[in-house]
């Protein structure tokens, strides 16, 4: 009597590694922060000094409307493209320098922008992005504590790129500019974030970055 053959239930598929395309830069749109400059709408002009270009501000900078200018500036950095770029870095440099106790408050309105600015994948942007979040956590006593309930909008990129090294071939190098790979420069934000972020910090960094290691409990 022939037996009848069965077919074993589908076994599920392991999920496997994140593909080379996950690293690739993506397309940026043109941002807010260029439709209000080509409007002429911010208060800034280019100059020049010693050092280079820099940005002239036509008013006290810590007189601006924060909550208005700071997240327009955090919006263009996703911008490659000249003079956008350079305003838009240089602008959050010039506020988070001079803010003060005014940055604080700004913080929940900059995640967007910064996720945007992370999500692009771009070696120039991410490299940029990252040591400006290392100035923003810095740039007032109570803005890392202000970061922390944020960590889960904008730390699953960290961990995406926590180990991407200088010609890992995954297109994320910003080494040649940066002077260290975005692997380096995640997990030197990541220091600053504990070390800025109060009691909470550790514990939620670890939450959505499973292999970072304290750098304030060895």
């Amino acid at each position: 009597m022939a037996t009848r053959k069965t077919t074993s239930p589908d076994k599920k598929k392991k999920e496997g590694p994140p593909k080379a395309g996950a690293f690739k830069a993506r397309a940026t749109k043109p941002t807010q922060f260029r439709f209000f400059y080509e409007r002429g709408d911010f208060p800034i002009a280019l100059g020049q000094s010693a050092r280079g270009n820099v940005i002239t501000w036509k008013a006290p900078i810590d007189q601006l409307d924060y909550h208005h200018y700071l997240p327009l500036f955090f919006d263009g950095l996703c911008e490659k493209t000249h003079p956008y770029s350079f305003f838009a870095r240089e602008g959050v440099k010039d506020m988070l320098e001079a803010g003060g106790e005014k940055i604080t408050p700004v913080v929940p309105q900059l995640i967007i922008p910064v996720k945007n600015a992370l999500n692009t994948r771009d070696a120039e942007i991410v490299g940029v992005t990252l040591k400006l979040l290392q100035q923003l956590a810095t740039s007032h006593p109570d803005v890392g504590a202000a970061l922390v309930p944020y960590y889960r909008q904008i730390l699953p990129i960290f961990n995406l790129l926590k180990n991407k090294n200088l010609n890992s071939g995954d297109q994320i190098d910003y080494g040649q500019k940066a002077g260290r790979n975005i692997g380096d420069l995640v997990h030197t934000t990541l220091n600053v974030f504990e070390r800025t972020g109060g009691p909470d910090a550790f514990i939620n960094i670890k939450y959505m970055v499973p292999t970072y290691e304290s750098c304030m409990m060895r």
